[in-house]
């Protein structure tokens, strides 16, 4: 029999371990919660499969262990404690599962070996279109110009049109990130990991977790305000 949820299975899932409504989720995972369970793999199997491809050889490979985790999670869950969130233990079985597959298959480039000047995450070009700014012989060199300066996005994004465009648009420029910037967005302001926990399970360094987030995130911004601009009926920035 299923439980009423008093709270988002993913928004319960990310609760310090023995908060009241982890323990809710606890029980009704427990009690095979169909909805729960499904919320949870619908929400987190996309980036547990990016995750997974750094340390296994291929997709098919990274696929299967996502499978592996989400079935032991179901056999280990009246073994699971609550003393972290249930998020970071659901990731801890995914690691050590991926480290396990990828150690059999002799994997040995590590992800964090791949940040080269030229990677998609350290390549040292503009985060915004530099003709955005003003140039070094302008009264004042460097500074926004007219039409690349931010506007205030009118109507503001919670209105209930906005908002399913803005989602849609956001889906569809996170798929189109290069992979580690996606999923380092996707660990940060999705799952909601701080920037320490990334770079623990990604095995990368604090500055290239920045400029991983910081790349990924001004693409994402830029996108929408092509969806803004293009809402008002605006020229591009060259136009």
């Amino acid at each position: 029999m299923q439980q009423q949820p008093g709270l988002p299975a993913v928004v319960a899932a990310v609760r310090e371990g023995g908060s009241d409504a982890q323990a809710e989720l606890l029980g009704r995972l427990r009690a095979g919660d169909r909805q729960a369970f499904a919320e949870l793999v619908d929400a987190w199997s996309g980036v547990l499969l990016r995750v997974a491809l750094l340390y296994v050889s291929t997709r098919a490979s990274a696929e299967e262990v996502v499978q592996d985790t989400w079935l032991a999670v179901i056999g280990q869950l009246d073994r699971f404690e609550g003393r972290s969130s249930l998020r970071t233990w659901v990731f801890r079985i995914l690691e050590n599962q991926a480290r396990s597959r990828g150690s059999r298959e002799a994997r040995t480039v590590p992800w964090s070996t791949a940040f080269l000047p030229d990677g998609d995450g350290a390549d040292g070009g503009p985060t915004v279109d530099p003709a955005r700014f003003r140039g070094s012989e302008d009264r004042w060199p460097r500074h926004w110009t007219d039409a690349g300066l931010p506007r205030p996005w009118q109507p503001p994004p919670e209105e209930a049109v906005v908002a399913g465009e803005v989602r849609r648009e956001l889906r569809t420029a996170l798929a189109e990130l290069p992979e580690r910037q996606r999923t380092v967005v996707e660990l940060r302001d999705v799952l909601g990991l701080t920037s320490e926990e990334v770079c623990e399970r990604l095995g990368i360094s604090a500055g290239n977790q920045r400029i991983l987030l910081h790349r990924g995130r001004a693409r994402l911004r830029a996108r929408l305000e092509d969806v803004y601009r293009g809402a008002r009926g605006e020229p591009d920035d060259g136009g």
